[in-house]
């Protein structure tokens, strides 16, 4: 068992409140890792992923399910409907409302997941505009995108914020339409909301480690995972959310898999080009994922591929979190 010291909370108290995250890219076993560390160590579990977010999103979102939780508490999920509107800034806000909660109640608070800016926005020092949305501002840089491509809106961006732009992948369309968003309401960049760590106290006493595998490896285990959301039912819940009336221009339903079997179902390609296309975007998917943690010297790697048991790996982190609390 871990001897968690004491604290108050994040924003550079004297004793900051330890906390351990465990992130990756898709398929790596992030969920499975997570609950045996909560169990092993009286821990509760903080989703950090934009998708499980989604009521009504199960099987598509990977969302751990009543068995696979094990009894485990786990929070930030099933928060808002699929046509809601939410904010990284809003997710920043209430994780770390059950982060405080859970240390408060004796628990250890473990954060899991492979969103990289909600991660980042609990491990950094991100401190979010609160910029209203201005939908005719949206409507007027969407319409410039479709006509000119994202890369126009990119250059905008560049314009004015460069540090976001680099940050931002170019297809990004929701992230850059957001920065443009908040300069034009605000007058300065997005990224200046962002104090580095070098020039502020630790919001946590962190203890971050990334699971990481075999690339083939992990590319056969998206593989697996897609063809079992299929046989649970995968395709029943996107037509499910289509007759509730989610279109699928949302936000969520442009989301991995839920975008590919709506062009199946609206009768754009067939299942199997469907199901093809789903697992090379989950590739591309993971690729993405791991260039944005590689960038974090935060992060210590624990290669699943070396350690196929979780158990040894769940074991390795306890071991490291016990030797840098010493």
């Amino acid at each position: 068992m871990i001897n968690i010291s004491t604290g108050q909370g994040p924003g550079g108290n004297k004793n900051p409140i330890p906390l351990i995250v465990i992130v990756g890219p898709t398929a790596v076993g992030k969920t499975e890792c997570g609950v045996l560390l909560a169990k092993t160590i009286n821990g509760e579990i903080v989703s950090a992923d934009s998708m499980q977010i989604y009521r009504y999103m199960d099987i598509g979102t990977a969302k751990p399910t009543i068995e696979e939780m094990c009894g485990i508490p786990h929070y930030m999920l099933d928060i808002i409907n699929p046509d809601e509107e939410y904010s990284v800034a809003l997710y920043q806000e209430a994780a770390e409302n059950y982060i405080r909660d859970i240390f408060n109640r004796g628990s250890s608070p473990i954060l899991v997941g492979g969103t990289g800016l909600y991660v980042r926005s609990i491990t950094d020092h991100y401190n979010f505009s609160r910029a209203e949305i201005n939908w005719e501002y949206r409507a007027k840089l969407n319409q410039s995108a479709d006509l000119r491509g994202n890369e126009y809106i990119h250059n905008l961006l560049k314009t004015v914020d460069p540090l976001a732009a680099e940050k931002i992948h170019c297809n990004d369309r929701k992230r850059i339409i957001r920065a443009l968003e908040v300069f034009d309401q605000t007058g300065r960049p997005i990224s200046s909301y962002h104090d580095r760590d070098t020039f502020t106290k630790p919001k946590y006493k962190l203890h971050i480690f990334g699971l990481i595998m075999e690339r083939s490896q992990l590319y056969r285990r998206i593989e697996i995972r897609i063809d079992k959301m299929m046989e649970q039912g995968f395709l029943k819940e996107v037509r499910g959310l289509l007759d509730r009336g989610y279109s699928s221009q949302l936000t969520s339903m442009k989301s991995l898999g839920y975008k590919e079997l709506g062009a199946y179902l609206n009768g754009n390609m067939s299942l199997e080009e469907a199901v093809e296309m789903l697992k090379r975007n989950t590739r591309r998917f993971a690729k993405r994922q791991l260039t944005w943690f590689k960038r974090d010297n935060k992060i210590t790697w624990l290669d699943i591929s070396r350690q196929p048991a979780m158990d040894d790996i769940v074991q390795e982190i306890i071991k490291i979190v016990a030797g840098v609390s010493c």
